[in-house]
């Protein structure tokens, strides 16, 4: 009976945990309507940083890499109609970043800086330069 019990207990959770509404999803390609907004990166920290972009709110992907007194650049774009930065895979995949941060490369995570990311819709977005810095235990990155 125990068993049963269990097993009809295990049942009644599984069962509403399946009930997943699948639906196409369009994935935009290319840069048609999007606006170049490149960062560069100046790395004023004694050691090697590296910058992340969180593109979903379960995944993240290290999209630059700068040694102490080092620059890098990380490929951005802006879909003014929506405010949204995008990166590009290897597809061409329009991929939005959810943000943006530095950190000391190893533990850029725990010592991460945000890179600010004006999301206005019609935004002038151009090219800029940010530059990180150690301030205490963390990156700032400006």
């Amino acid at each position: 009976m125990v068993r049963k019990s269990w097993i009809l207990a295990t049942l009644m959770i599984a069962l509403p945990a399946s009930a997943v509404e699948l639906r196409p999803i369009t994935v935009e390609t290319g840069t048609a309507g999007l606006l170049a907004a490149p960062v560069r990166l100046t790395n004023a920290a004694p050691e090697a940083v590296t910058c992340t972009a969180q593109i979903a709110h379960w995944y993240s992907l290290e999209v630059a890499r700068a040694e102490a007194g080092a620059e890098a650049g990380i490929a951005l774009w802006f879909k003014p109609e929506t405010g949204t930065f995008m990166l590009l895979n290897d597809k061409q995949e329009n991929m939005p970043v959810e943000a943006l941060w530095c950190g000391f490369a190893g533990r850029a995570y725990e010592t991460r800086g945000p890179i600010s990311l004006e999301r206005e819709t019609g935004a002038d977005v151009s090219a800029r330069t940010v530059t990180c810095a150690p301030e205490g235990e963390r990156l700032a990155c400006r």
